[in-house]
């Protein structure tokens, strides 16, 4: 299907890059292949988007997603988590999204605050653009660049994006089945018309099934880079 940029200009475009960090590609956590989608990214990076962000795991050390913070389990093992307390007595009267337990998969650690393996890869060209941290609560896993799965604390992306008047987002980034799903996921669930470029992202499991939950959801999935690169709305 021919990629449909309807309504698109780059003053209401953003890019969000998800997560290029030192332990998604070549560390504790590490994405096969993850290095070679760095180059797409950067050229990416140049077209003349109305808001550049980066986003970084950045977790405390003794995180809930670590499986070494969990007596007597192992790495990949899954385990049942609870919305924190503490953090549901301040939310918001009005917000009725049920508060349900989740599952969790027990991580390597990985992206510690101040560590190298949470800093940017070495060649993705990031200066400049706006950082987003997530999964800095230590009982709460955020997939999502925008906030929790209960909503209970939120990284001021969605502001951000409606400070600059951006109605659509392009998603690129690690990893598409984790990060990058969840994002345009809650992208789309926002309001914003909502792009994942699939030859920028790259995915830990190849069954590709986050693509079409994707697609169900009205995510809109661009197979090239290219497409937007050569785009005539974009090299103006």
């Amino acid at each position: 299907m021919p990629l449909d940029l309807t309504y698109i200009e780059p003053s209401n475009s953003a890019i969000l890059v998800i997560d290029v960090q030192n332990d998604f590609v070549s560390g504790s956590l590490a994405v096969r292949d993850a290095e070679q989608i760095i180059d797409t990214i950067n050229a990416l990076l140049t077209l003349p988007f109305a808001l550049k962000v980066a986003t970084q795991d950045y977790h405390p050390a003794n995180h809930i997603s670590f499986a070494r913070n969990h007596t007597g389990k192992k790495e990949f093992e899954k385990i049942t988590i609870f919305p924190p307390a503490e953090l549901v007595a301040k939310r918001k009267p009005e917000d009725e999204r049920p508060l349900e337990a989740l599952e969790q998969v027990l991580w390597p650690v990985h992206c510690v605050q101040d560590t190298f393996g949470v800093a940017f890869v070495d060649g993705l060209k990031h200066e400049g653009l706006e950082v987003v941290r997530k999964g800095s609560d230590v009982g709460i896993e955020c997939y999502s660049a925008f906030e929790d799965p209960w909503g209970l604390t939120n990284t001021g992306l969605k502001d951000k994006l409606r400070n600059k008047e951006i109605s659509n987002v392009f998603v690129v980034g690690i990893a598409g089945d984790y990060c990058v799903k969840s994002t345009a996921l809650d992208a789309k669930k926002h309001g914003f018309r909502t792009f994942v470029i699939k030859d920028a992202v790259k995915s830990v499991s190849d069954e590709g099934t986050e693509w079409t939950e994707m697609t169900k959801a009205g995510v809109e999935i661009i197979d090239k880079a290219e497409e937007l690169l050569t785009s005539k709305i974009f090299s103006q």
